[in-house]
């Protein structure tokens, strides 16, 4: 199966992270899954970082070297992906989130996420 990692998959992975759940391990772990991560989250990373939040204080270039270099796919963000984001109900506020959701829908693959509001869409989502 393919998978979209949401942007805290995105952080977690590269520092094996405990929030990451024993199921998430598993699914990350199986060799018959495939993972993408988004520009965006690299963006997102890049802008909160930018704004000193405590949470998102890793170096984006570091992040995104580290994805690569273990396997991961980068996904460019799409206009067809940005325009998607009008139609999708207002379930979440964050920007960043809703591209990702436009995404996974746009492009058939399952976002892989740990957040319940995102869950709350309809579509290709998968909350672990």
């Amino acid at each position: 199966m393919k998978f979209l990692l949401d942007t805290h998959f995105v952080i977690w992975i590269p520092i094996d992270d405990r929030r990451i759940s024993r199921t998430a391990r598993a699914v990350l772990m199986s060799a018959a899954n495939e993972f993408v991560f988004s520009a965006a989250s690299l963006w997102e990373i890049a802008i909160k970082r930018s704004q000193k939040r405590g949470d998102f204080a890793f170096d984006p270039r570091e992040i995104r070297r580290q994805m690569i270099a273990n396997g991961y796919d980068e996904l460019s963000v799409e206009g067809s992906h940005a325009v998607s984001v009008d139609a999708l109900p207002p379930i979440h506020k964050d920007p960043f989130d809703r591209l990702l959701i436009a995404q996974a829908l746009v492009e058939g693959i399952t976002l892989l996420t740990a957040d319940p509001v995102i869950a709350r869409y309809p579509g290709p989502i998968r909350k672990l």
